[in-house]
């Protein structure tokens, strides 16, 4: 297997998220490996958080499982359970359809960094614990609605 050149892949800032959600991620940016690599299976993205950034909204998906280990600095877990601080060599994992709302917050004063591996399905539905929003996910589309169904805002 070749060697990834991770410093010569794109890094993708911002967020997906719909309205004023986005702004809240702060300062996350994202290097996928996965693609570049040819793997089509799974997704695998390293991820920095600078300090006060989120890795996403709290949330949890019916068909996909998440492994991530932090690989550098400090993360706080934040989960249904309350608070736990992943250092480097932490592993944390979300199995599909565990409705337990996750995310992890940079609460240091430098840069945290961690590689998450999750499965790759044609279709998705994911779950936001602390807003009305759901995601719908079909051919890498993502579609954002309240968890009835209707539209946000």
């Amino acid at each position: 297997m070749p060697k990834i050149d991770i410093a010569a892949l794109p890094i993708k800032t911002g967020s997906s998220y719909p309205g004023h959600r986005a702004a809240l991620m702060g300062d996350r940016s994202q290097i996928g490996l996965g693609d570049p690599s040819g793997i089509t299976q799974f997704g695998v993205n390293l991820v920095t958080l600078g300090p006060g950034a989120l890795s996403s909204l709290r949330h949890w998906h019916e068909q996909q499982d998440e492994f991530l280990m932090v690989t550098q600095g400090v993360c706080t877990l934040i989960d249904d359970t309350g608070e736990t601080e992943l250092v480097t060599g932490d592993c944390a994992a979300f199995p599909a359809g565990d409705p337990n709302g996750h995310h992890l917050v940079n609460k240091s004063d430098k840069d945290a960094v961690f590689l998450v591996v999750g499965t790759r399905t044609a279709t998705e539905v994911g779950y936001y614990s602390d807003e009305d929003m759901m995601v719908t996910v079909e051919n890498g589309a993502y579609h954002f609605t309240r968890k009835d169904g209707s539209d946000l805002d």
